[in-house]
Protein backbone atom coordinates (compact mmCIF):
# COMPACT_ATOMS: atom_id res chain seq x y z
CA UNK A 1 0.00 0.00 0.00
CA UNK A 2 1.47 3.12 -1.15
CA UNK A 3 1.30 6.10 1.35
CA UNK A 4 3.88 8.90 -0.03
CA UNK A 5 2.20 9.68 -3.56
CA UNK A 6 4.11 12.16 -6.57
CA UNK A 7 1.01 13.37 -8.92
CA UNK A 8 2.13 15.60 -11.68
CA UNK A 9 -0.28 17.57 -12.95
CA UNK A 10 -2.38 17.41 -10.05
CA UNK A 11 -3.69 20.80 -10.07
CA UNK A 12 -5.31 19.65 -13.69
CA UNK A 13 -8.33 18.48 -14.12
CA UNK A 14 -8.14 14.54 -13.89
CA UNK A 15 -5.25 14.54 -11.89
CA UNK A 16 -7.16 17.09 -9.11
CA UNK A 17 -9.89 14.74 -9.24
CA UNK A 18 -7.47 12.00 -8.44
CA UNK A 19 -6.00 13.93 -5.43
CA UNK A 20 -9.57 14.87 -4.21
CA UNK A 21 -10.19 10.95 -4.68
CA UNK A 22 -7.21 9.90 -2.86
CA UNK A 23 -8.39 12.71 0.43
CA UNK A 24 -12.06 11.39 0.28
CA UNK A 25 -11.42 7.86 0.10
CA UNK A 26 -7.87 6.58 1.21
CA UNK A 27 -7.20 7.90 4.34
CA UNK A 28 -4.09 5.41 4.44
CA UNK A 29 -1.96 8.15 1.99
CA UNK A 30 -0.08 10.26 4.30
CA UNK A 31 1.54 12.35 1.51
CA UNK A 32 0.79 13.79 -1.82
CA UNK A 33 3.14 15.51 -3.52
CA UNK A 34 1.81 17.83 -6.53
CA UNK A 35 4.32 18.36 -9.33
CA UNK A 36 2.44 21.26 -11.61
CA UNK A 37 3.49 23.93 -14.30
CA UNK A 38 0.48 25.51 -13.75
CA UNK A 39 -0.08 26.75 -17.34
CA UNK A 40 -3.58 27.73 -18.04
CA UNK A 41 -4.62 24.38 -17.26
CA UNK A 42 -3.30 24.08 -13.84
CA UNK A 43 -5.37 25.98 -11.44
CA UNK A 44 -4.18 26.48 -7.68
CA UNK A 45 -8.24 26.58 -7.07
CA UNK A 46 -8.29 22.92 -7.54
CA UNK A 47 -6.17 21.94 -4.74
CA UNK A 48 -7.48 25.37 -2.34
CA UNK A 49 -9.73 23.11 0.22
CA UNK A 50 -7.57 19.93 0.70
CA UNK A 51 -5.74 19.59 3.88
CA UNK A 52 -2.48 21.79 3.93
CA UNK A 53 -0.71 18.89 5.97
CA UNK A 54 -1.31 16.15 3.40
CA UNK A 55 -1.29 17.97 0.41
CA UNK A 56 1.78 19.91 -0.97
CA UNK A 57 1.88 21.38 -4.39
CA UNK A 58 5.42 22.33 -6.16
CA UNK A 59 5.36 24.86 -8.92
CA UNK A 60 7.64 23.13 -11.60
CA UNK A 61 8.26 21.54 -14.59
CA UNK A 62 8.45 17.31 -14.97
CA UNK A 63 11.20 18.16 -17.77
CA UNK A 64 13.76 19.57 -14.41
CA UNK A 65 15.56 16.91 -13.69
CA UNK A 66 16.95 17.52 -10.53
CA UNK A 67 13.61 18.58 -9.28
CA UNK A 68 11.76 15.30 -10.80
CA UNK A 69 14.71 13.11 -9.29
CA UNK A 70 14.91 15.30 -5.33
CA UNK A 71 10.55 14.56 -5.37
CA UNK A 72 10.57 10.78 -6.32
CA UNK A 73 13.44 9.94 -4.28
CA UNK A 74 11.07 11.35 -1.39
CA UNK A 75 8.09 8.91 -2.29
CA UNK A 76 6.93 5.40 -2.92
CA UNK A 77 4.84 5.96 -6.47
CA UNK A 78 4.50 8.27 -9.06
CA UNK A 79 1.28 8.54 -10.94
CA UNK A 80 1.97 10.86 -14.24
CA UNK A 81 -1.08 13.01 -15.24
CA UNK A 82 1.17 16.15 -16.32
CA UNK A 83 0.47 16.67 -19.73
CA UNK A 84 -0.57 19.02 -22.90
CA UNK A 85 -3.78 17.58 -23.96
CA UNK A 86 -6.07 20.18 -26.05
CA UNK A 87 -5.73 18.74 -29.39
CA UNK A 88 -6.55 22.21 -31.42
CA UNK A 89 -3.22 23.80 -29.55
CA UNK A 90 -1.40 20.68 -30.58
CA UNK A 91 -2.38 21.40 -34.13
CA UNK A 92 -1.44 25.18 -33.73
CA UNK A 93 1.99 24.39 -31.98
CA UNK A 94 3.23 20.92 -31.24
CA UNK A 95 6.38 22.28 -29.44
CA UNK A 96 5.08 22.34 -25.84
CA UNK A 97 3.71 18.64 -26.04
CA UNK A 98 6.53 17.29 -27.77
CA UNK A 99 8.42 18.77 -24.57
CA UNK A 100 5.76 18.33 -21.53
CA UNK A 101 4.58 14.43 -23.44
CA UNK A 102 7.50 13.13 -24.38
CA UNK A 103 10.81 14.69 -22.42
CA UNK A 104 8.50 15.17 -19.20
CA UNK A 105 7.70 11.18 -19.41
CA UNK A 106 11.53 10.39 -19.79
CA UNK A 107 12.59 12.43 -17.09
CA UNK A 108 10.19 10.87 -14.77
CA UNK A 109 10.90 7.24 -15.74
CA UNK A 110 15.01 7.86 -15.45
CA UNK A 111 14.03 9.04 -11.79
CA UNK A 112 11.52 6.11 -11.07
CA UNK A 113 14.39 3.41 -12.10
CA UNK A 114 16.86 5.12 -10.44
CA UNK A 115 15.50 5.13 -7.36
CA UNK A 116 12.94 2.23 -7.80
CA UNK A 117 9.72 3.93 -7.61
CA UNK A 118 6.53 2.47 -8.68
CA UNK A 119 5.38 4.48 -11.78
CA UNK A 120 2.17 4.66 -12.92
CA UNK A 121 1.10 6.30 -16.26
CA UNK A 122 -2.03 7.87 -17.69
CA UNK A 123 -2.56 7.41 -21.65
CA UNK A 124 -5.61 8.57 -23.56
CA UNK A 125 -7.76 6.19 -26.15
CA UNK A 126 -6.75 8.76 -28.73
CA UNK A 127 -3.38 7.14 -29.30
CA UNK A 128 -5.50 4.18 -31.44
CA UNK A 129 -6.69 7.19 -33.59
CA UNK A 130 -10.24 6.59 -34.29
CA UNK A 131 -12.97 4.00 -35.57
CA UNK A 132 -15.86 3.60 -37.70
CA UNK A 133 -19.05 5.15 -37.08
CA UNK A 134 -21.67 3.44 -35.39
CA UNK A 135 -23.97 3.83 -38.02
CA UNK A 136 -21.35 2.62 -40.38
CA UNK A 137 -20.79 -1.18 -38.22
CA UNK A 138 -21.74 -4.35 -39.51
CA UNK A 139 -24.80 -5.47 -37.96
CA UNK A 140 -24.48 -9.30 -37.09
CA UNK A 141 -22.61 -8.17 -34.10
CA UNK A 142 -19.73 -6.28 -32.50
CA UNK A 143 -16.12 -7.12 -34.31
CA UNK A 144 -12.82 -6.98 -33.17
CA UNK A 145 -11.77 -3.24 -34.56
CA UNK A 146 -15.46 -1.91 -33.14
CA UNK A 147 -14.08 -0.97 -29.77
CA UNK A 148 -9.92 -0.20 -28.87
CA UNK A 149 -8.66 -2.95 -26.89
CA UNK A 150 -5.00 -3.17 -25.56
CA UNK A 151 -4.19 -5.27 -28.65
CA UNK A 152 -5.52 -1.95 -30.71
CA UNK A 153 -2.49 -0.89 -33.17
CA UNK A 154 -1.40 2.90 -32.06
CA UNK A 155 -2.39 5.54 -35.09
CA UNK A 156 -2.22 8.77 -33.52
CA UNK A 157 -4.07 11.56 -35.88
CA UNK A 158 -2.66 14.75 -33.89
CA UNK A 159 0.29 16.09 -32.57
CA UNK A 160 -1.02 15.38 -29.08
CA UNK A 161 -1.83 11.66 -29.45
CA UNK A 162 1.02 11.01 -31.46
CA UNK A 163 3.62 12.97 -27.94
CA UNK A 164 0.93 10.29 -26.18
CA UNK A 165 1.20 7.63 -27.89
CA UNK A 166 5.28 7.95 -28.32
CA UNK A 167 5.48 8.30 -24.21
CA UNK A 168 3.22 4.80 -24.10
CA UNK A 169 5.89 3.56 -25.92
CA UNK A 170 8.60 4.94 -23.66
CA UNK A 171 7.66 2.94 -20.57
CA UNK A 172 6.72 0.17 -22.48
CA UNK A 173 11.10 0.31 -23.45
CA UNK A 174 11.71 0.97 -19.74
CA UNK A 175 9.82 -1.64 -18.68
CA UNK A 176 11.45 -4.28 -20.66
CA UNK A 177 14.87 -2.43 -20.99
CA UNK A 178 15.36 -1.38 -17.43
CA UNK A 179 13.02 -3.05 -14.81
CA UNK A 180 10.70 -0.06 -14.70
CA UNK A 181 8.44 -1.08 -12.32
CA UNK A 182 4.93 0.45 -14.42
CA UNK A 183 1.69 0.16 -15.52
CA UNK A 184 -0.35 2.52 -17.92
CA UNK A 185 -4.14 3.20 -18.65
CA UNK A 186 -5.38 4.46 -21.60
CA UNK A 187 -8.57 6.21 -20.96
CA UNK A 188 -11.72 7.62 -22.99
CA UNK A 189 -13.07 11.08 -22.82
CA UNK A 190 -13.33 12.35 -19.38
CA UNK A 191 -16.22 14.78 -17.39
CA UNK A 192 -16.85 16.15 -14.22
CA UNK A 193 -15.50 19.03 -12.38
CA UNK A 194 -12.04 21.24 -12.69
CA UNK A 195 -12.14 20.81 -16.08
CA UNK A 196 -10.59 23.53 -18.15
CA UNK A 197 -13.95 25.80 -20.12
CA UNK A 198 -11.83 25.20 -23.02
CA UNK A 199 -13.12 21.37 -23.59
CA UNK A 200 -16.58 20.25 -25.14
CA UNK A 201 -18.71 19.87 -22.16
CA UNK A 202 -18.09 22.78 -20.04
CA UNK A 203 -17.67 24.92 -22.84
CA UNK A 204 -20.99 24.01 -23.79
CA UNK A 205 -21.80 24.76 -19.81
CA UNK A 206 -20.55 27.99 -19.40
CA UNK A 207 -21.39 29.40 -22.55
CA UNK A 208 -25.29 28.99 -21.30
CA UNK A 209 -24.29 30.38 -18.21
CA UNK A 210 -22.99 33.53 -20.01
CA UNK A 211 -25.63 33.70 -22.20
CA UNK A 212 -23.98 32.60 -25.63
CA UNK A 213 -25.08 30.08 -27.67
CA UNK A 214 -22.87 27.00 -28.06
CA UNK A 215 -21.28 25.47 -30.63
CA UNK A 216 -20.93 22.35 -31.94
CA UNK A 217 -18.22 20.78 -34.57
CA UNK A 218 -19.00 19.69 -37.97
CA UNK A 219 -21.70 17.77 -38.68
CA UNK A 220 -21.94 17.00 -34.59
CA UNK A 221 -21.70 12.75 -35.42
CA UNK A 222 -18.64 12.38 -33.35
CA UNK A 223 -18.64 9.75 -31.03
CA UNK A 224 -16.80 10.16 -27.52
CA UNK A 225 -16.73 7.52 -24.89
CA UNK A 226 -17.24 9.65 -21.91
CA UNK A 227 -16.63 8.13 -18.17
CA UNK A 228 -16.77 10.42 -14.94
CA UNK A 229 -13.72 11.61 -13.81
CA UNK A 230 -14.33 10.13 -10.35
CA UNK A 231 -14.66 6.34 -11.96
CA UNK A 232 -11.53 7.09 -13.93
CA UNK A 233 -10.07 7.86 -10.50
CA UNK A 234 -10.86 4.65 -8.80
CA UNK A 235 -9.44 2.29 -11.38
CA UNK A 236 -6.21 4.53 -11.32
CA UNK A 237 -5.85 3.40 -7.24
CA UNK A 238 -7.11 -0.19 -8.48
CA UNK A 239 -4.19 -0.37 -11.14
CA UNK A 240 -1.50 1.71 -8.76
CA UNK A 241 -2.54 -1.36 -6.15
CA UNK A 242 -3.11 -4.58 -7.84
CA UNK A 243 -2.50 -4.32 -11.64
CA UNK A 244 0.56 -6.33 -12.97
CA UNK A 245 3.76 -4.77 -14.07
CA UNK A 246 4.19 -4.25 -17.64
CA UNK A 247 0.38 -4.36 -18.26
CA UNK A 248 -1.55 -2.33 -20.25
CA UNK A 249 -5.42 -1.27 -18.84
CA UNK A 250 -7.86 0.07 -20.98
CA UNK A 251 -10.55 2.58 -18.46
CA UNK A 252 -14.11 3.03 -20.43
CA UNK A 253 -17.74 3.50 -18.80
CA UNK A 254 -19.61 2.10 -22.21
CA UNK A 255 -20.43 5.85 -22.57
CA UNK A 256 -20.76 6.08 -26.46
CA UNK A 257 -22.88 9.39 -27.68
CA UNK A 258 -22.02 11.73 -30.76
CA UNK A 259 -21.08 15.28 -29.45
CA UNK A 260 -25.11 16.34 -30.85
CA UNK A 261 -26.59 13.69 -28.51
CA UNK A 262 -24.08 15.42 -25.70
CA UNK A 263 -25.03 18.90 -26.68
CA UNK A 264 -28.81 18.47 -27.08
CA UNK A 265 -28.81 16.39 -23.19
CA UNK A 266 -26.95 19.75 -21.93
CA UNK A 267 -29.41 22.21 -23.55
CA UNK A 268 -32.44 19.94 -22.40
CA UNK A 269 -30.80 19.62 -18.37
CA UNK A 270 -30.34 23.22 -18.74
CA UNK A 271 -34.12 24.19 -20.08
CA UNK A 272 -32.72 25.46 -23.63
CA UNK A 273 -34.20 24.98 -26.94
CA UNK A 274 -32.87 21.91 -28.47
CA UNK A 275 -31.60 23.79 -31.55
CA UNK A 276 -29.89 26.85 -29.41
CA UNK A 277 -26.48 26.07 -31.11
CA UNK A 278 -24.43 27.17 -33.79
CA UNK A 279 -22.87 24.66 -36.15
CA UNK A 280 -18.89 25.70 -36.28
CA UNK A 281 -16.03 24.51 -38.97
CA UNK A 282 -14.74 20.99 -37.85
CA UNK A 283 -11.40 20.75 -36.57
CA UNK A 284 -8.61 19.47 -39.27
CA UNK A 285 -8.32 15.41 -38.25
CA UNK A 286 -11.07 15.25 -35.97
CA UNK A 287 -11.06 11.54 -35.03
CA UNK A 288 -14.86 9.84 -36.00
CA UNK A 289 -15.50 7.79 -33.04
CA UNK A 290 -13.88 6.55 -29.77
CA UNK A 291 -14.72 3.25 -28.01
CA UNK A 292 -13.31 1.70 -25.04
CA UNK A 293 -13.18 -2.21 -24.11
CA UNK A 294 -12.82 -2.11 -20.28
CA UNK A 295 -12.93 -5.94 -20.44
CA UNK A 296 -9.17 -6.77 -18.99
CA UNK A 297 -9.27 -4.04 -16.33
CA UNK A 298 -13.29 -5.51 -14.99
CA UNK A 299 -12.25 -9.34 -14.89
CA UNK A 300 -8.41 -9.14 -13.74
CA UNK A 301 -8.95 -6.88 -11.57
CA UNK A 302 -12.97 -6.00 -10.52
CA UNK A 303 -13.37 -2.53 -11.30
CA UNK A 304 -16.40 -1.45 -12.24
CA UNK A 305 -17.97 2.15 -13.43
CA UNK A 306 -20.28 3.92 -10.77
CA UNK A 307 -21.51 6.65 -12.86
CA UNK A 308 -23.31 5.00 -15.38
CA UNK A 309 -26.25 6.97 -16.07
CA UNK A 310 -24.57 9.76 -18.04
CA UNK A 311 -27.51 12.09 -17.74
CA UNK A 312 -27.50 11.68 -13.94
CA UNK A 313 -23.64 12.40 -14.00
CA UNK A 314 -24.01 15.69 -16.75
CA UNK A 315 -26.26 17.14 -14.43
CA UNK A 316 -24.38 16.93 -11.36
CA UNK A 317 -20.83 18.29 -13.87
CA UNK A 318 -23.76 21.16 -14.57
CA UNK A 319 -24.55 21.98 -11.12
CA UNK A 320 -20.83 22.52 -10.28
CA UNK A 321 -20.05 25.15 -13.18
CA UNK A 322 -23.13 26.69 -11.71
CA UNK A 323 -22.08 26.72 -8.29
CA UNK A 324 -18.25 27.36 -8.89
CA UNK A 325 -18.70 30.67 -11.33
CA UNK A 326 -16.03 32.56 -9.80
CA UNK A 327 -13.82 29.52 -10.60
CA UNK A 328 -14.06 29.32 -14.40
CA UNK A 329 -15.46 33.57 -15.46
CA UNK A 330 -12.14 35.14 -15.04
CA UNK A 331 -10.85 33.52 -18.18
CA UNK A 332 -14.28 32.66 -20.32
CA UNK A 333 -13.62 36.26 -22.98
CA UNK A 334 -10.14 34.96 -23.57
CA UNK A 335 -11.17 31.22 -24.31
CA UNK A 336 -14.13 32.43 -26.89
CA UNK A 337 -11.95 34.81 -28.04
CA UNK A 338 -9.43 32.75 -29.29
CA UNK A 339 -12.33 30.38 -30.92
CA UNK A 340 -13.07 32.83 -32.86
CA UNK A 341 -10.21 33.40 -34.52
CA UNK A 342 -10.05 29.82 -35.68
CA UNK A 343 -13.65 30.31 -36.79
CA UNK A 344 -15.11 27.84 -34.15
Amino acid sequence: MYRKILITGGAGFIGSNFVHYLIQNQPQVQQIMVLDKLTYAGNRANLADLPSNKVHLIVGDVCDKSLVERLVSKVDAVVHYAAETHNDNSLRNPDPFIQTNIVGTYTLIQACCKYKIRYHHISTDEVYGDLPLRKNLPHHGEGPKEKFTTKSCYNPSSPYSASKASSDLLVRAWVRSFGLQATISNCSNNYGPYQHIEKFIPRQITNILCGLRPKLYGNGQNVRDWIHTQDHSRAVWTILNRGQIGATYLIGANGEKSNLEVLQLILKLMHQPQNAFDWVKDRPGHDLRYAIDATKLQQELGWRPQFTNFASGLQQTIDWYSSHQAWWRAEKKAVESAYQKNGQ
